[in-house]
């Protein structure tokens, strides 16, 4: 069993990649343990063996396609004209841009490497500082996978057998206050620091809204398809992608065939990373199950206290240290079998567990020191990461607020699901 744990903590400390750090820990603990070879394969294809879980690479892939077809370039234009007129409004509409994106991609990268390359130039033209920038563009970005659709509570409803549906409803509410609290930030910081304002035109506004409609329903077909019943998560994703197809290339004529060909690569590594890290978690997982691991870190949290405000306090402590040094897919899959039976033990809605243990690990995806959406932007928009790490401490104000709000008090999530799906 050291061997096993011993095995995982090395490879991740010589820097091994977490997909590698994981499948190879847990087939050296299978060897070591004297599990059948066979178990192998098939725990690692069973994790994976996912009507669900279909849906990741399509979101993937629309995100890319949105952003290869000039989509994004559209909906923060159209966020700019619509909020660019309060002190700070390049940074307003950084805001707004992210949460209509986020209603067709579920992915936090794909906000801060597609839409964030565009807001960031955006507002370094207009005199805004580069870190302010980056660090505007690297916190609006953590509302994508809390807003519909969602990849990582695609995955945890996968795993925790949970409606994902009631997911996505269970994080918009949250996903909103996210975003209203970042705008109050923006606006403390601009008007400290005297940002000039974007002239407000009805007739500028009028034009690009009229010009990107097509982008900005999105979200509105995939919100009220869930509601209504037309279709389930993984159809959904299917709708996205061929929706985003049609109007990058016939609509708006933006997506070339190169561009095309270089979007099915992108979401074809992409998907594979993630998929390759939920399999080879599936088999992490199950030997920590054979061994009783699982039930024992279970049952120490439980034992620390009998208040459910200390367990959560201290769950979001455990999630958010993880959040910093690996991979949400990883984590989510890897603790979700001891977590489980701590939300549980407590009568926690497993709905509104699952909003609060995903949100948790998207404010981890921009803390120091690696948070993967802090090396996206650094990389795309050639910002220095030190630079970028000082600045983007005051914005996990808001991130952690609203965290705490969704832990303490769970109607913020369970409300909308409630009263939309029942």
């Amino acid at each position: 069993m050291l061997v096993f744990l011993i095995g995982f903590v090395i490879l991740l400390v010589i820097g091994v990649p977490i997909s590698i750090s994981i499948g190879a820990s847990a087939v050296l603990g299978c060897l070591s343990l004297g599990y059948p070879m066979v178990v192998i394969g098939q725990k690692m294809v069973s994790g994976i063996d996912s009507f669900l879980l279909i849906a990741i690479p399509l979101f993937i892939f629309a995100g890319n396609l949105m952003n290869a077809g000039s989509i994004t370039e559209k909906i923060f234009n159209t966020a700019r004209e619509l909020v660019g007129w309060i002190p700070g409004g390049l940074g307003h509409a950084n805001v707004i841009a992210s949460v209509i994106f986020a209603g067709m991609s579920g992915s936090a990268v794909a906000d801060a490497g597609g839409l964030g390359a565009i807001e960031m130039e955006a507002m370094k033209s207009n005199g805004y500082d580069e870190d302010f920038a980056g660090a505007v563009t690297a916190a609006s970005s953590v509302i994508g996978p809390i807003f519909p659709p969602s990849i990582p509570l695609i995955i945890y409803g996968s795993v925790a057998s949970v409606s994902v549906s009631k997911l996505f409803m269970g994080g918009v509410v949250p996903a909103v206050i996210m975003a209203v609290l970042l705008m109050v930030m923006v606006y403390y910081f601009a008007v400290r620091r005297k940002y000039e304002r974007h002239p407000f035109s009805a007739k500028a506004l009028w034009r690009e809204f009229k010009g990107s409609i097509l982008a900005l329903i999105t979200p509105i077909i995939i919100l009220s398809g869930f509601t209504v019943g037309w279709f389930t998560p993984t159809e959904a994703s299917s709708i996205a992608v061929i929706y985003a197809l049609i109007i990058s290339a016939l609509a708006y004529r933006t997506m070339t065939w190169k561009g095309f060909l270089k979007c099915l690569k992108d979401s074809a590594l992409s998907s594979a990373n993630t998929l390759f890290i939920i399999g080879s978690s599936t088999l992490f997982t199950y030997v920590m199950a054979m061994e009783g691991i699982s039930n024992k870190i279970a049952a120490f949290i439980l034992g620390i206290s009998s208040s459910p405000v200390i367990i959560l306090l201290i769950l979001n402590v455990i999630l958010l240290l993880l959040g910093m040094v690996m991979e949400p897919g990883a984590i989510l899959t890897l603790m979700l079998p001891v977590l489980l039976p701590v939300a549980k033990a407590i009568n926690m809605d497993l709905v509104h567990f699952g909003v609060m243990l995903v949100l948790n690990l998207m404010i981890g995806q921009v803390t120091p020191p690696f948070g993967v959406c802090l090396f996206v932007i650094s990389d795309v928009n050639k910002l220095k990461l030190e630079h970028l790490y000082k600045a983007i401490l005051p914005w996990c104000i808001p991130l952690v607020l609203t965290l705490m709000l969704v832990t303490y008090l769970p109607g913020i999530v369970t409300w909308l699901p409630g009263v939309l799906l029942g």
